[in-house]
Formats: structure tokens, C-alpha cells, sequence
């Protein structure tokens, strides 16, 4: 199976910017999906970033929230997935988590579905405030 580990999460004020990341080790095979995903204090766990990577595949998908400001990507030598933020607001506070998809479920349930993943990483945290 594979591990995820984000890195990356500090606080940051209302406009600035911030990278994230999720190094991936163990069995990083047959994954297709990863995507970055957000849960605020009290709310449930949302979709913010995806890229699709089976068979050689680099599709992205974002919600609609984040689109034109946030960037997924990957190094695939590094083997660690990214998420560019940039202008941030206060509302993209919360603890972000990684994850991949090695069963094929995102085909199903969507990129950006919690539903389609099933190796998850502890998180880290991005707080936008002034």
C-alpha cells in the first residue's frame, strides 16, 4: 500500500500564497488518482484538487472554488504531489489531506469524490487570516 505525507501547511494572510505537498512512498503503483482535499472545523471533507495519472494520464480537476487560483501537479521523479495556492481567502482555512486512489473508484465516483479514494494522509494545516 502506499503512505502519504503532507508537508507544507502554514498561516498566511488573505491574498498571499502557499505550496503544499504530499510525498508518496510504498507501493505507488496501479494509482489512479491523487487529489488534495479540505475539511474546515466542523464541516465535512471536500474535493479542491484532482489529477487523474493512470496509464500515463495528466488530467486535472478542480472545484469550482478554487478554479484559476489553485494548481495540482506532480514530480513524478520526487514522487510528490503539489498544490499551489494562490490569492487566498479566508474560507479555504482548514486541514488539507492527500490522497490516492488504487482501486479504480475515482473512475466511478469522480476525481474529487472522497468516495474514490482509499489511502488518505494525516493532513496539514492552512490557515488564511489576518
Amino acid at each position: 500500500q502506499v503512505q502519504l505525507v503532507e508537508s507544507g501547511g502554514d498561516s498566511v494572510q488573505p491574498g498571499g500564497s502557499l505550496r503544499i505537498s504530499c510525498a508518496a512512498s510504498g507501493y505507488i503503483y496501479g494509482i489512479y488518482s491523487m487529489g488534495w482535499f479540505r475539511q474546515a472545523p466542523g464541516k465535512e471533507r471536500e474535493g479542491v484538487a484532482a489529477i487523474y495519472i493512470y496509464l500515463g494520464s495528466s488530467s486535472t480537476y478542480y472545484a469550482d472554488s478554487v478554479k484559476g487560483r489553485f494548481t495540482i501537479s506532480r514530480d513524478i521523479a520526487k514522487n510528490t504531489l503539489y498544490l499551489q495556492m494562490n490569492s487566498l481567502k479566508l474560507e479555504v482555512t482548514g486541514m488539507y489531506y492527500c490522497a490516492s486512489d488504487q482501486s479504480g473508484m475515482t473512475r466511478i465516483r469522480g476525481t474529487l469524490s472522497t468516495k474514490g479514494y482509499n489511502y488518505w494522509g494525516q493532513g496539514t494545516q492552512v490557515t488564511v487570516s489576518s
